[in-house]
């Protein structure tokens, strides 16, 4: 039986497991040494990419091929990344991020005697990094969905427990700048909760399929990144969400 409490109590469990994961990371990172952080960076990129992976099959499942067709969903999320990707390069979302990382990382370092270059990179890729993995993924969108919906927190109670961890270990690499991805957090979780709230079943399982997909795809970007493979601007693809969903319904209504 689903857990049911008040709506949103799925993220406000998720921020404090995130919270705790990143303060415990800090305290045990500032102890092991340059080489064992590397290695807690590269096993954390190879998770990633099993979740990717994970993700990424749902452009074969059974709702999204009944919906639009077998060859469909590949160009569905082709599309989604296309639209997606010069959509957020010309809006530049992934520079506007790494500012506004940039610009929190300057408030937290205030009275400390300033900044320095490596001290900003670290916080910036921590926050950056950790905001996406967090926000990114379907434990994320229906979970918020089934806790505005009142259909209980069980998937977000999971992926707390999933991001705690996941915290701890960016945390005692990257420092707080993981701390702050817990405000991300709030802010895409908290409006995803509303969204079920106020609308309900918002998307037919064939979109939410899609958007998983997609979002499996975002996923092996920000492997990429912690395994130092290529710098994917993950920002930029953002948009790529919101189009899945859009170009899933444009191809349902085609089709029909």
């Amino acid at each position: 039986m689903p857990v049911t409490l008040f709506a949103g109590a799925g993220t406000a469990l998720n921020v404090g497991a995130v919270v705790v994961g990143s303060i415990a990371g800090m305290v045990i990172g500032e102890r092991l040494p340059t080489r064992t952080r590397s290695v807690v960076t590269v096993s954390l990129g190879l998770t990633t990419l099993l979740m990717a992976g994970s993700s990424a099959t749902s452009v074969a499942s059974p709702h999204l091929v009944a919906a639009v067709g077998s060859a469909a969903p590949v160009l569905i999320v082709l599309g989604s990344l296309l639209i997606g990707g010069i959509t957020g390069s010309l809006l530049r979302i992934e520079e506007r991020l790494e500012g506004l990382a940039g610009t929190v990382q300057g408030w937290t370092q205030r009275g400390r005697g300033g900044t320095n270059a490596e001290g900003r990179e670290r916080f910036i890729e921590g926050w950056l990094t950790a905001s996406l993995l967090f926000c990114i993924g379907p434990l994320a969108v229906l979970g918020s969905f089934d806790d505005g919906m009142g259909r209980g927190i069980d998937k977000l109670a999971l992926k707390s427990a999933l991001d705690g961890f996941a915290a701890l270990a960016f945390a005692s690499s990257f420092g707080i700048g993981v701390l702050f991805s817990a405000i991300p957090v709030v802010v895409v979780q908290g409006l995803l909760t509303l969204v079920g709230v106020w609308l309900g079943a918002v998307l037919p399982l064939a979109h939410v399929d899609a958007l998983t997909a997609t979002g499996g795809l975002l996923l092996v970007g920000i492997s990429f990144r912690l395994l130092d493979i290529k710098q994917v601007p993950v920002g930029d693809l953002l948009p790529a969400l919101i189009a899945a969903p859009l170009i899933t319904q444009a191809v349902v209504a085609l089709s029909g």
